[in-house]
C-alpha cells in the first residue's frame, strides 16, 4: 500500500506548496488512521497549510532504513525521547500492544520488534528531515514549523 499525500492549500491554490516547506523537503506523520493523537497532528498541520504524508502503520509498516533515520533525528532534537538510546526510546511501553506481547516481562531486541510490529510505536511520529517529534506535542509542532 502506498501512503497518501495530503496537500492542504495555500491561499485557495489547491496543491500548491505550504509556506514553510520547499518542494525537495517532505513532513511525514507515522501513525494509524485511529489514533486520536494522529489525527490530531494531521489537523494540527493541514490548519497551518503545510503539505504533509501520513504513513499509516498498520498498512504499511516501518522499513530498517526509516526506523534507523527516525531514530537518528529522535536523537538529534533531543527531549524525553532523545535523551534515551535507540529504538527503545520509541516503544510505547503503555500501550496494550506492548502489554498483550508480555515485553514488560522479557529481555527484547527493541529494533527487531518494532520492524515486526510497527504498532509498539508511539504515535504520531513527526519527522521534517533531521528533525522529529514522538507523541503529542504541539509545541514541539510548532518549533518543527519554525526552524
Amino acid at each position: 500500500m502506498i501512503a497518501r499525500v495530503k496537500k492542504a492549500p495555500r491561499d485557495g491554490l489547491p496543491g500548491t506548496v505550504a509556506s514553510g516547506m520547499l518542494p525537495g523537503m517532505g513532513l511525514q506523520i507515522f501513525g494509524t488512521r485511529k489514533c486520536a493523537d494522529t489525527r490530531k497532528a494531521e489537523r494540527f498541520f493541514r490548519d497551518r497549510g503545510v503539505a504533509y504524508q501520513l504513513i499509516d502503520l498498520a498498512e504499511k509498516g516501518i522499513s530498517p532504513g526509516e526506523l534507523a533515520s527516525v531514530v537518528a533525528a529522535v536523537k538529534s532534537c533531543g527531549g524525553a525521547a532523545g535523551s534515551a538510546a535507540g529504538p527503545a526510546a520509541l516503544i510505547d511501553t503503555e500501550g496494550k500492544r506492548f502489554k498483550d506481547r508480555g515485553l514488560a516481562y522479557q529481555d527484547y531486541d527493541a529494533e527487531a520488534e518494532i520492524l515486526a510490529d510497527p504498532l509498539l510505536l508511539k504515535t504520531p511520529i513527526v519527522r521534517d528531515g533531521r528533525k522529529a517529534v514522538i507523541g503529542h506535542d504541539p509545541a514541539g509542532w510548532e518549533g518543527m514549523l519554525k526552524a
